[in-house]
């Protein structure tokens, strides 16, 4: 007679407590909201009587963390083990590091954001600032000047960029050619702007005459600055293009010229594109350069051959550095170009993303 085991019952799990010798999962939260909350109530009184303004919230945050960290350590020794105390440790430090690192952009995002919305208006985008002493005026000769002398300077450094990059990666490897390109671009990826704005105004003094400035010069100067960081990221994104698609074009009898035109560039698309939106984000708020080969002017121009222009970057600067009166006014046209100049890269991202969404080779699954 044989007889059937019966299977093991499957007892209940029960829910993480204190006495089970594990945390349950609202533990950590509630200690650190209780640590901020705990930092804020101590800022708030340090502050008492002060402007609320003035209330500092990225230290509250800080302080917070670290409260946090001591009593997560402290009751994860307590309830669990030193191993999974020495865990959570770690993994909060990683987290303040991450918050660390967080807090200066999102302060800088949200003060120019606080400050320019102050003269977010149609007249700022619609006049200049021609004949205008005190109040009102706007930035759109600025606007603009940044956006053609950025994008001539993309026109320019772009192709010049690839196509660096495709030599070296698709014909130059083991030369002597190749590795000179590699160190002058590495130098030149470190040379301050105001160098770049500098040669060009030589240049360009030697050529036309001293004293000259134009917007081309401008885009010059931005396009010594671009075309290193174009060479190096497209170069990368090259380099991980898998060697098999280049394979298979060889044994179809593909030229190796139409091979990277067709395979090899359309595979890195997305990558590319987003390396030239770097260079952009690079150069487009530069002032040193603009400065010297640019210079100002209050009006409007768009003919970058000819005259001065102006650019948000310098315009920023020209209010912020001589305010007149008030210059409560010249302070909000200062932020308010600062806002406008960090809207025009998120649009310009935005767009490069768009771009390489549509002209990113199709996956197609069986």
């Amino acid at each position: 007679m044989t007889t059937v085991a019966t299977p093991p019952t499957r007892t209940a799990s029960r829910p993480a407590t204190l006495t089970a010798g594990h945390l349950p999962a609202w533990a950590p939260w509630a200690l650190l909201a209780g640590s901020i909350a705990v930092a804020a109530v101590v800022f708030t009184l340090l502050n008492l009587g002060g402007d609320p303004a003035d209330f500092n919230i990225a230290m509250t945050l800080v302080v917070g963390l670290v409260i946090y960290m001591v009593l997560i350590v402290s009751v994860s020794s307590l309830v669990e083990s030193r191993r999974h105390a020495i865990d959570r440790l770690m993994t909060a430090q990683v987290s303040t590091a991450f918050v660390i690192a967080l807090l200066p952009p999102v302060s800088l995002l949200f003060t120019v954001v606080v400050n320019g919305l102050q003269r977010f208006d149609p007249e700022f985008f619609s006049f200049s600032m021609r004949n205008v002493v005190g109040e009102g005026g706007g930035a759109v000769h600025a606007i603009w000047g940044t956006v053609l002398i950025t994008l001539t300077a993309t026109i320019i450094s772009g192709p010049i960029g690839l196509m660096t990059s495709i030599y070296l990666v698709e014909y130059g490897q083991g030369k002597k050619l190749a590795r000179g390109i590699t160190f002058l671009v590495d130098v030149m990826t470190g040379i301050p702007s105001i160098v770049a704005g500098l040669f060009i105004y030589s240049v360009f003094a030697v050529i036309v005459g001293p004293g000259t400035r134009l917007g081309i010069m401008g885009s010059l100067a931005l396009s010594v600055l671009m075309i290193p960081v174009v060479v190096r990221g497209s170069e990368e994104l090259l380099r991980i293009v898998p060697n098999e698609l280049r394979e298979a074009a060889f044994a179809l009898g593909v030229p190796k010229w139409l091979t990277i035109v067709k395979v090899v560039l359309p595979t890195a698309i997305a990558g590319i594109t987003t390396s030239i939106m770097l260079a952009v984000a690079r150069v487009i708020g530069e002032t040193a350069p603009l400065l010297i080969t640019v210079g100002m002017v209050q009006g409007l121009n768009t003919n970058l051959f000819s005259g001065q222009m102006a650019t948000l970057p310098v315009f920023a600067y020209m209010q912020a550095k001589y305010p007149g009166q008030p210059p409560e006014a010249f302070t909000e046209r200062a932020w308010a170009a600062a806002l406008t100049l960090i809207l025009i890269v998120m649009v310009l991202n935005l767009l490069a993303r768009l771009i390489a969404k549509i002209f990113a080779p199709k996956m197609t699954g069986r």
